[in-house]
């Protein structure tokens, strides 16, 4: 399951799809951090998310860290969609450029196990649909789509850019939100 991401955009290119959706988009600490590309964002480490402002005034962007503490006390960085309904819930938008999943090795050799990267076909960065609690955030997950199914048994939920606030104000119904992308939809690349 994602448990590592990319995201190497600047944090400036959150604004641009808020612009263009006229959604009045602010850093909840009054300003834009100067946050550095990073191509491996891990479980606990902090990011950006961006949710409904607490005002009721557009959006805002966040540090937060990637994952809450379940009862146990492992983290919960992945969170199942299928047969929930989160209209009552803390939603959020997670800028990636892209995702990775890992698969065993088929060729024989002892090593880590092969590493893919996942993009959004025709696009810079996407959205992965997210939840806040706990002050902190998790990914959503569904069943695989055609593309991610020969990699793993689950997926994250993506989004494009301008489909924002399809997951943030529920514009269109969750059933066509939290759904794996057609076929296409995501391009792969195998790095080791």
């Amino acid at each position: 399951m994602c448990n590592k991401y990319p995201m190497r955009k600047p944090p400036e290119a959150l604004f641009d799809p808020f612009t263009q959706l006229r959604v009045p988009f602010r850093w909840a600490e009054g300003r834009t951090p100067n946050l550095e590309p990073r191509d491996e964002i891990t479980v606990r480490d902090s990011a950006p998310v961006v949710r409904r402002a607490p005002d009721g005034v557009g959006v805002e962007a966040v540090l937060l860290p990637w994952a809450w503490s379940a009862p146990n006390g492992r983290p919960v960085f992945n969170f199942r969609a299928e047969g929930r309904s989160f209209a009552r819930s803390h939603r959020c938008l997670i800028p990636a450029d892209g995702f990775y999943e890992f698969t065993e090795r088929t060729d024989g050799k002892k090593g880590p196990k092969h590493r893919h990267l996942f993009t959004l076909t025709g696009h810079d960065w996407f959205w992965i649909a997210g939840l806040v609690r706990d002050g902190a955030f998790a990914m959503l997950t569904v069943q695989p789509g055609p593309d991610i199914a020969p990699f793993h048994d689950r997926q994250i939920v993506v989004l494009p850019p301008l489909a924002a606030m399809d997951w943030l104000a529920l514009e269109r119904p969750e059933a066509g939100v939290l759904r794996p992308l057609p076929a296409g939809s995501l391009t792969h690349m195998q790095l080791t």
